[in-house]
């Protein structure tokens, strides 16, 4: 009997991560990788330059293609070669039709975008795409068989929105179900204020960095001021506007975000991913979310075992195993967060 075959659509790094830790624990199974990709208007704009700023556009591209390759992953790009049992991706704002004969797995990133007007008209305009909106609609095509939802908090909200609760399973996210692990580092700095930047310009959103800037330093009172910059932003231009109105802080364009996290005391975001780590980290966070969506929407900590929990969900969508539901017998608990020092909140313009 030959294996199933299982294609997994990547996209940034970090979500190219996530689905190679879930292919790493589905061993039984043939499994290819490719881009993140869509059908031919998507292309199209891709060759066009006109979705640089998405997972879509060719530089985001060339770094998954860069890391497929660095782990010697086998390589189907679009999916060409076809007939695919199961297709596991990071998104569902764009299925690709190629893969609308397959199960579908829908593997949650992180934090989704604020819903707006854009989210609202693409609700009720469906001809609008789903990525008008940014991030906003993930979980909303309703294609997938599974989506795996990074804790309670976001199978409620995606249920709120339509999303059938049979088919929206807590698995946690790998990379954000263990963040305790981020303790363990050799980032040379400690008991600094940490800004985690955002892509927002990048992605046609208002963004006052100048006001980030000065609200920071008055945070930071008189502490180290370090800024890590989002991958998606424009790098050099966010570094003149750091040294212009904070040439005394530290500026970094790679490294571990949650690594730093870990070292610092307090976390200072607008509307990112890193706050939720902040949080599962107990730190001081300043952010753009509510105090209490941080906490409802905190990825659960499960250890590091969320890339197996999907694969297990694989396999029953495969027919390997008799269910597809994997096996949670510790649900996500409540956390007591107030044990921990309780986060501000800092409204972003």
């Amino acid at each position: 009997m030959s294996s199933p075959r299982v294609l997994f659509i990547c996209g940034s790094i970090n979500q190219t991560r996530q689905l190679h830790a879930v292919g790493i624990e589905l061993g039984e199974a043939s499994k290819s990788f490719t881009p993140y990709y869509g059908d031919w208007v998507v292309d199209r704009m891709r060759r066009m330059g006109l979705i640089e700023s998405t997972i879509g556009g060719n530089k985001r591209r060339g770094w998954c293609l860069d890391y497929l390759s660095a782990h010697g992953l086998d390589i189907d790009l679009d999916g060409r070669r076809g007939g695919y049992d199961l297709v596991v991706t990071c998104t569902d704002l764009v299925v690709p039709k190629n893969t609308r004969h397959s199960k579908l797995v829908v593997v949650q990133e992180g934090l989704f975008d604020p819903d707006g007007l854009v989210a609202a008209l693409c609700r009720r305009l469906r001809w609008l795409p789903p990525w008008f909106a940014g991030t906003a609609l993930t979980g909303e095509s309703l294609f997938y068989d599974r989506f795996c939802a990074a804790g309670d908090g976001w199978r409620d909200r995606l249920i709120a929105r339509g999303a059938n609760p049979e088919k929206v399973v807590v698995t946690g996210i790998p990379g954000f179900d263990d963040c305790a692990r981020y303790r363990i580092n050799d980032f040379p700095h400690h008991g600094f204020v940490l800004v985690c930047t955002s892509d927002l310009r990048e992605t046609f959103q208002p963004d006052n960095r100048k006001q980030l800037v000065r609200r920071a330093l008055q945070i930071a009172n008189g502490r180290l001021l370090i800024f890590k910059l989002h991958p998606n932003e424009d790098q050099a231009r966010a570094q003149r506007e750091i040294e212009r109105w904070a040439p005394s802080a530290l500026v970094y364009s790679k490294g571990s975000a949650e690594e730093m996290i870990a070292n610092s005391e307090v976390l200072i975001t607008q509307w990112s991913t890193t706050a939720l780590v902040g949080v599962a980290l107990g730190k001081t966070v300043f952010s753009s979310l509510p105090l209490e969506e941080l906490y409802r929407l905190t990825p659960w900590q499960n250890g590091g075992t969320s890339a197996g929990r999907i694969a297990q969900l694989c396999r029953g969508l495969l027919g390997l195993q008799r269910d597809a539901t994997p096996n949670l017998e510790e649900r996500p608990q409540a956390r007591d967060h107030r044990a921990a020092r309780a986060p501000s909140q800092f409204c972003a313009p």
